[in-house]
């Protein structure tokens, strides 16, 4: 073939190639937020701990800026700090390796962050999930909001979360009972459901058998029992009244549950899809059953 030829066939086969490349990167890269959104509105609910809040819900233009809650325990006071891509207060000049870090091993610039960031439950993301929630974050616009003060005394231990020390491999997600273990994990249902031995989260043998306290400004709820009990837990439950409890927020006589599960079944679960959904209650169906609280 002739340098001229050699030209030609370049020019016909290479260019329109090349333009395929060039129209599929933003596309996977639009792809890549959305996938991103999902994670963060319908299953994480990151704006319930770094969005505030207003009498009618999130205030959205000032979204992802800092919580206006406070998280106590034994070594720390920490509110939801900002998370928006403001290069002040927010974590704008934060490296993709930094956020990632944040997300799933609960580490920041400053050292490891207080036990409120619920890392345990995050590091099962796949590498293309965890990628695009850090893909969604660079999407948020930057607001810029005081430094809330944070305590940390110490180094508080990192807990780990049964079958989420890792993350998971994007094929297990073909599997609807281990995509059920992973959008339940996600969601943290168990870091509310869970019963607690000492004061402390006991998943092992008191996975979902409920008794966990929330004091709320509505006032004081307590995590229900989700395990197979046929009585005390949702055992004889029908799919659709577990699917209105989780999207809707309603109990199985049709009355609105208490906050915190009203506000994230509305605000972020209502926006689950029907294949996790239907994953997520297959493997609520496993869990044995537990009397309690």
């Amino acid at each position: 073939m002739s340098a001229t030829s050699l030209r030609l066939w370049a020019r016909r086969v290479l260019s329109p190639l090349c333009l395929a490349l060039a129209l599929a990167a933003p596309a996977a890269a639009a792809a890549d937020v959305e996938r991103g959104r999902y994670l963060v509105e319908a299953l994480t609910a990151c704006d319930n701990c770094h969005t505030p809040r207003g009498p009618d819900g999130y205030v959205r233009e000032k979204r992802f800026s800092g919580g206006p809650q406070t998280f106590n325990g034994p070594n720390y006071s920490v509110r939801g700090p900002n998370i928006s891509s403001d290069a002040a207060s927010g974590i704008g000049v934060w490296s993709d390796d930094a956020v990632k870090a944040a997300i799933v091993a609960g580490i920041g610039p400053d050292g490891r962050l207080a036990p409120a960031m619920p890392s345990e439950y995050y590091r099962i993301l796949t590498m293309r999930d965890l990628e695009a929630v850090v893909a969604y974050l660079r999407e948020a616009a930057p607001v810029a909001s005081a430094r809330p003060e944070q305590r940390r005394d110490g180094e508080p231990r990192a807990e780990t979360f049964p079958g989420a020390e890792a993350p998971f491999e994007e094929k297990a997600l073909d599997d609807p009972l281990r995509r059920g273990f992973y959008v339940a994990t996600l969601a943290r249902c168990m870091e509310c459901h869970s019963g607690e031995t000492n004061g402390a989260l006991d998943h092992r043998e008191k996975l979902g058998a409920g008794g966990k306290l929330f004091r709320t400004p509505a006032g004081t709820a307590v995590g229900a029992n989700i395990t197979q009990h046929p009585t005390a837990g949702i055992g004889v439950w029908s799919d659709e009244e577990i699917k209105a409890a989780i999207t809707k927020g309603v109990g199985r006589d049709g009355r609105p549950l208490k906050p915190t599960m009203a506000n994230l079944s509305k605000a972020h679960f209502a926006k689950m899809t029907p294949q996790d959904l239907d994953a997520l209650i297959l493997w609520l169906r496993t869990i044995p059953p537990r009397g309690g609280p």
